[in-house]
This record gives C-alpha cells, sequence and structure tokens, in this order.
C-alpha cells in the first residue's frame, strides 16, 4: 500500500511537471477541441472537424503571441496571462483528480490534493506567461 501511494505522489509530480510544460498550449488545445466538437456535431465529418480544430487552435494561439508582441502595459499582460493560465489550471485539476481517484480513498482529501495540484498548475502556467513572449515557444 504504501509504494503505491508513492508511486501515486511520483506520477502526479511528473504529470505536474509536464503539465507546467504544456501550460501555455491548454487554452488553444480547449478552443480547438470545442471548435472540433462544434464541427463534427453539425456534419463535417472526422477529417473537416480536425482541421477546424486546428485552425482554431493555431488562431487563439497566435492571437496570444500577438497580444504579446504588441501590449507593452505590465498590467494587462497580466491580465491576458491569466486569462490563457486560468484553463492551465482546469487541466491540472483534472489531471490529479485523474491520479488520485483510485489511490485516495478520502473524498476530502482527493480534492485537496486537486485544488493544490490546479492551483500550482495555473499558478505556474500564469508566471510562465508573465514573463513573456520569450517563454511561448518553449
Amino acid at each position: 500500500m504504501v509504494a503505491v501511494m508513492f508511486m501515486s505522489v511520483a506520477l502526479v509530480a511528473l504529470l505536474c511537471l509536464l503539465a507546467y510544460t504544456l501550460a501555455i498550449y491548454a487554452l488553444p488545445f480547449f478552443v480547438g477541441l470545442a471548435a472540433a466538437q462544434f464541427a463534427y456535431q453539425t456534419g463535417s465529418g472526422l477529417i473537416g472537424a480536425g482541421l477546424v480544430g486546428l485552425f482554431s487552435a493555431g488562431v487563439a494561439f497566435g492571437i496570444l503571441a500577438v497580444l504579446f508582441e504588441t501590449i507593452r502595459t505590465p498590467i494587462i499582460r497580466l491580465i491576458v496571462a491569466l486569462v490563457f493560465a486560468a484553463p492551465a489550471a482546469v487541466a491540472g485539476y483534472a489531471l490529479v483528480h485523474g491520479i488520485t481517484k483510485e489511490a485516495v480513498p478520502s473524498e476530502i482529501w482527493r480534492q485537496i490534493f486537486c485544488i493544490v495540484g490546479g492551483g500550482c498548475v495555473g499558478i505556474a502556467a500564469w508566471m510562465r506567461l508573465a514573463t513573456g513572449v520569450g517563454q511561448l515557444s518553449g
């Protein structure tokens, strides 16, 4: 049982590191996924929905890059970074919830771990985005 707990903690830490690395792409991914689902439900087919999703995700990421290139006011840059980091926090919460669903029997502790994990991923994404567009490429 102790080994499973240690493996769970290690897996959560590894996936949080992955989420930190990919956090700036959370909003474009969610936008692309929503657009692809909408296109598929309206009858575009699988290939058409995939193309719509890729295009809209690229546009969302392009908007982020253009905003960071053109906006010089630090407060507005932080707000834009917060808007783009909020989906990363949701993704971090879902990530930790998926991992701890079977490993943590107490619902209260599972929610605590999920909130802390989502908060850490969201804050890390916000800090990474707030540093500027140089961080967008990796």
